[in-house]
């Protein structure tokens, strides 16, 4: 099956995370709309959450409304959107390949297809990397796609009734979670989880007393990407909260029954999720001879071109050279949208003839959230230098990057009114997803 229309500009873009999407929308409005190209965005969801959230996701405590239809906004921004998962690449005749789309009865919905392009943009973001450690893949749960976490939370449900109010609800041993890896996801899905836990109780699933959380972490210090002065003000946080902090303990086996960590130490956990570090999709290696770095990343130029003329990464499956340091731009959702942003010029540039973009990365800092407790971060600028934030501004600012993400693909006003129907939706439904 082969989707070819007419004879305009093909500019196709795989993956609809922030910087996919946002791309999609940007020259959806500049050049579908205008009649100058065709505009198609692939992905292998039919909905969109920014990645950011997916902790909240997994937690039970994201609004639903906050779940983005891609059909609708396709609809309302000139591009088309197609479901479907990017299998394969021939450079020469300019195709991509799609896998087939089957339901959870194997049956196939969607033949294989082929997609031709003039432009190709891969932004398929990042998995997990489990670093090869046996047990891994049969054992822990992931949180690099919506539909991961959404599995979680239904799980987390589950275990949670049949502890308390159970099968279980007799055992001695409380419901144990185990979080490997003490990145700003990690650490952020433990602060949200205890306070579901709470919230349960609340509902009448009493015993959240009974609810263990465990962070397992090789290093010896958490969220390495903040100062080591704000890493311990979380750290004093979590444990004040009963979070048990496991730091230092390198992960080399997983099982049924927990975590193996170095010095034969065994950490028993009923759920296990992995967030210990991220790389880019294993097929991307063998993408009809495109250059790749260890993490599976597509090594791009300053303005994100890839060794193929016609063919441009970004985001987290990108490997581009950060600017006055030895290390490539981190995989931040920031960066996806500054690269979105810089890429649209580009594109436009390019149909009319004109030179792309260079990209230079603007780190604003990082911050993280650890849900009602505390908000903790370092924000950047070249006035201010670096300054540390917590509390009530740096909550407020963390916001503010995904009011800046609906913005893009919403626009000031729609942003404006989703905000202000998701405080009266939150007055009336529950705080957690029960379901």
């Amino acid at each position: 099956m082969t989707d070819n229309n007419n004879e305009k500009q093909k500019i196709v873009i795989v993956g609809g995370g922030a910087g996919g999407l946002e791309l999609a929308i940007s020259l959806g409005n500049k050049l579908a709309n205008k009649g100058l190209a065709e505009v198609t965005l692939l992905d292998a969801s039919s909905t969109h959450i920014w990645k950011p959230l997916l902790h909240e996701v997994a937690a039970g405590t994201l609004d639903e409304a906050e779940e983005i239809e891609y059909l609708a906004m396709a609809h309302r921004n000139h591009f088309r959107f197609r479901l479907g998962k990017m299998e394969g690449l021939n450079r020469q005749a300019k195709e991509i390949y799609v896998s087939p789309t089957v339901n959870d009865q194997g049956e196939v919905l969607i033949p294989k297809r082929t997609f031709s392009y003039d432009t190709l943009v891969i932004s398929v973001g990042s998995v997990s990397n489990t670093f090869g450690i046996k047990g891994v893949d049969e054992h822990c749960m992931f949180l690099d796609t919506t539909s991961q976490a959404f599995k979680f939370q239904k799980q987390l449900v589950e275990s949670y009734i049949k502890t308390h109010v159970g099968v279980d609800a007799t055992r001695d041993k409380p419901l144990s979670i185990a979080i490997v890896g003490a990145g700003a996801t990690g650490v952020e899905l433990s602060a949200q989880l205890h306070e579901v836990t709470d919230l349960l109780a609340v509902f009448g699933l009493e015993g959240s007393s009974k609810v263990k959380i465990t962070i397992i972490e090789a290093a010896t210090q958490l969220l390495p990407a903040l100062p080591p002065r704000l890493a311990i003000a979380t750290q004093q946080q979590l444990i004040k909260l009963g979070i048990d902090l496991k730091l230092g303990r390198r992960v080399t086996e997983v099982t049924k029954e927990g975590i193996l960590t170095n010095g034969d130490e065994m950490i028993e956990a009923d759920l296990k999720v992995w967030a210990a570090g991220i790389k880019a999709p294993d097929w991307l290696k063998e993408l009809d001879g495109l250059e790749t770095n260890h993490l599976n990343q597509l090594v791009v130029d300053n303005t994100l071109k890839t060794s193929d003329d016609d063919i441009f990464a970004l985001g987290d499956c990108a490997a581009c050279a950060w600017t006055g340091h030895s290390e490539n731009v981190p995989p931040r959702a920031q960066a996806a949208h500054q690269q979105a942003s810089i890429l649209a010029k580009s594109i436009v540039n390019r149909l009319h003839g004109g030179k792309l973009a260079g990209y230079v990365y603007k780190d604003y800092g990082s911050l993280v959230s650890l849900g009602k407790y505390t908000t903790v971060g370092n924000l950047m600028g070249n006035l201010m230098g670096t300054v540390s934030v917590g509390g009530f501004i740096a909550r407020v600012v963390y916001l503010s990057l995904y009011k800046m993400h609906q913005v893009a693909i919403h626009g000031y006003f729609r942003t404006a009114m989703l905000t202000l129907s998701n405080l009266f939706r939150r007055s009336a439904h529950a705080k957690i997803k029960m379901h």
